[in-house]
């Protein structure tokens, strides 16, 4: 169902913005891994509310609850059940909500398609769902250094609105990108942005802009001609997350300006190993990893709730006005740097595991 992502390595996630708690079950991850709940808080703590002056001030503590799958910090192989409960829910401030239709959210759409929807912050549509996700790929992630020891996921904060910051993905580090509140790998770009971010919020609008990703030491050979090519798994995990409006891998849309002579990357022997002189595939080719440095870029629309009268529609269709309320992000980037790392993570892990599943008997596993 639309709730599940993966195939050998599968998850579903549950639960409302204010209902009682959001989670993920995870089904196919090996056993006798090593698992605590400070492995999974670790990542939760990255995309938490309430982490700095320019994220939500929403106080969760997103504290998980490991309730199956788990027996003496070793992985079971059986279902693994990951519960974080709400504790600083205000469905109060959604009660205008109710009856109109917030401006560029899934109120509308979920009313169309499903005849009612969870108004209390957005219900299933809210980004609390991501919780989740990011629960699930820190338990991939222990698949990943398993499977592929050596491999390194990092996404940054690569542009807000125009501003837009310097970063090499073959050498940023995620010390650099963790060091500033923007989570940006470009030091110079840290102070501005926050300025850009609380100008923004002081005006009661919002912003968007572009998220980065590279993953380095990825083996070559993932991914599942021809509709479950690992660029598609990609931008499919990443488009399904909330506030995404674009996916490109490598060259991307730029790479249209330019000839095939141009765009073409050269391979060449590196001892044994074949390497290629450019990237502009982003470490995919055929829809296949190439063992090169995996780029890509997501774009995040600015957050739809703003503190300011927007034209609307109520729920029995009349045209009225609405103005934003709650406690809300002016710009998601910050805290969707580690949803991207875990979506990529996710898709990653469960790609290692149909590699091994398919190839494992015919062929050295990545």
């Amino acid at each position: 169902m639309s709730s599940a992502l993966g195939t050998c390595f599968r998850i579903s996630t549950w639960g409302e913005s204010h209902g009682g708690g959001v989670g993920v079950v995870i089904d196919g991850c090996p056993p006798n891994l090593s698992l605590t709940e400070e492995d999974i808080q670790h990542e939760l703590d990255r995309r938490r509310p309430g982490q700095s002056e320019i994220v939500t001030p929403r106080n969760e503590a997103d504290a998980c609850e490991i309730l199956s799958g788990v027996f003496e910090g070793k992985t079971l192989g059986t279902p693994i059940a990951i519960l974080v409960r709400n504790k600083d829910a205000r469905p109060a401030s959604y009660e205008e909500m109710a009856v109109k239709y917030r401006p560029s959210h899934a109120d509308y759409t979920y009313d169309a398609k499903y005849g009612l929807r969870n108004w209390q912050g957005g219900g299933r549509s809210s980004a609390r769902e991501t919780i989740g996700r990011v629960a699930a790929a820190a338990v991939a992630r222990k698949v990943l250094d398993h499977l592929a020891p050596g491999i390194e996921i990092l996404a940054w904060v690569s542009r807000i609105q125009n501003l837009e910051a310097t970063v090499d993905p073959e050498t940023v580090t995620g010390e650099t990108i963790e060091s500033n509140i923007v989570r940006t790998g470009d030091p110079a770009a840290v102070e501005p942005m926050i300025d850009l971010i609380k100008a923004a919020r002081g005006e009661g609008n919002s912003l968007g802009g572009v998220v980065e990703a590279v993953v380095r030491g990825c083996p070559a050979g993932l991914g599942e001609p021809v509709f479950d090519k690992l660029d598609a798994e990609l931008a499919k995990a990443m488009m399904s997350l909330p506030a995404t409006k674009g996916f490109e891998v490598g060259s991307g849309f730029e790479g249209t300006r330019l000839t095939g002579v141009e765009h073409n990357d050269h391979f060449y022997m590196e001892g044994d190993k074949v390497r290629t002189h450019t990237n502009r595939s982003g470490g995919v080719q055929g829809g296949i990893s190439n063992g090169e440095a995996i780029i890509f870029r997501v774009a995040f629309k600015p957050t739809a709730t703003i503190m300011t009268a927007q034209p609307t529609v109520s729920t029995d269709h009349k045209d009225t006005e609405l103005k934003g309320r709650g406690r809300h992000d002016a710009c998601v980037l910050p805290r969707a740097v580690p949803i991207v790392e875990a979506m990529t993570a996710l898709v990653l892990c469960d790609h290692l595991l149909r590699q091994r599943a398919q190839c494992g008997l015919s062929q050295q596993t990545p």
